[in-house]
């Protein structure tokens, strides 16, 4: 489904108190607890879904994501927006912040409108969610190409801190924000009116809040995260996403999970 296009302003995240270190021999070093390589240093790549309950195109969308929530590669969020609402069911999983996010990448992709079901890969192009051919095949080819998660991210823990040591850019682009983005644990919805009326629905890493930790400029870097805010989520993870002077999303440069619900990695079990 497609959205008539409107102009959007980048909301300011959420105030968060971080503490930053450039480089890794700064303050207590952080126990060896590591989430697992697939994870937190190179996945294949991030999928974010842009989605809502009152779509009547998004349901197969969904359940793909749902496969793609499972696997050990991917690092996947799903934004539910709210402009569908007005269809006669209030996306009880949408937030504004979502449907800002899908109009900042409209923008930073120069495309007239916003769409449901729209995944977003890398930061880098767009394609329809529900196509698992397009979106299987454009992360292997960006894994090819270069234009996947070339900065590794290593997240540990320190007594009541959580660590994210980010790596060196090495070329291409060596600016961008630390994005910390909160999701809901998988979560069961029975659509009540709408174009989905009746059907009952998991939904998958529904995105709850976006905030920006800090600033990366292309070398390895260390930011700390209090453990307190993590454990009181569903989930979270973390990019490190470009951002141009125009304040638009762009190409994101590596990602890990922080804390994902269900998850078995060590870092997960010792949050």
């Amino acid at each position: 489904m497609v959205m008539a296009s409107r102009r959007s302003l980048w909301l300011a995240a959420f105030a968060l108190a971080f503490s930053v270190f450039a480089g890794a021999g700064q303050g207590s070093e952080p126990e060896t607890v590591q989430a697992e390589k697939s994870q937190s240093d190179r996945p294949l790549g991030v999928v974010e879904l842009f989605t809502s309950q009152g779509c009547s195109s998004c349901p197969p969308a969904d359940a793909f994501f749902a496969e793609l929530a499972t696997r050990q590669d991917l690092v996947t969020l799903a934004y539910h927006v709210d402009y569908w609402d007005y269809l006669g069911w209030k996306d009880t999983l949408s937030h504004k912040e979502n449907t800002e996010r899908q109009y900042d990448y409209m923008r930073y992709f120069s495309s007239r409108s916003v769409y449901t079901p729209q995944a977003v890969l890398n930061g880098r192009m767009h394609v329809n969610g529900a196509n698992r051919a397009e979106v299987d095949g454009a992360l292997a080819r960006m894994a090819r190409a270069g234009e996947g998660m070339r900065v590794p991210i290593k997240v540990s823990r320190a007594g009541d801190r959580v660590i994210i040591d980010t790596g060196d850019a090495g070329t291409g682009p060596n600016d961008a924000h630390v994005v910390i983005v909160y999701f809901d644990a998988p979560q069961t919805v029975k659509i009540g009116q709408g174009e989905n009326s009746g059907r009952k629905m998991t939904y998958w890493n529904a995105v709850t809040g976006i905030q920006t930790a800090g600033m990366w400029h292309g070398k390895a870097q260390r930011y700390e995260l209090p453990l307190s805010e993590i454990t009181k989520k569903g989930g979270c993870a973390v990019l490190l996403q470009s951002v141009g002077k125009d304040g638009l999303p762009g190409p994101i440069l590596g990602a890990a999970f922080i804390h994902r619900p269900g998850s078995e990695t060590s870092i997960d079990r010792n949050l």
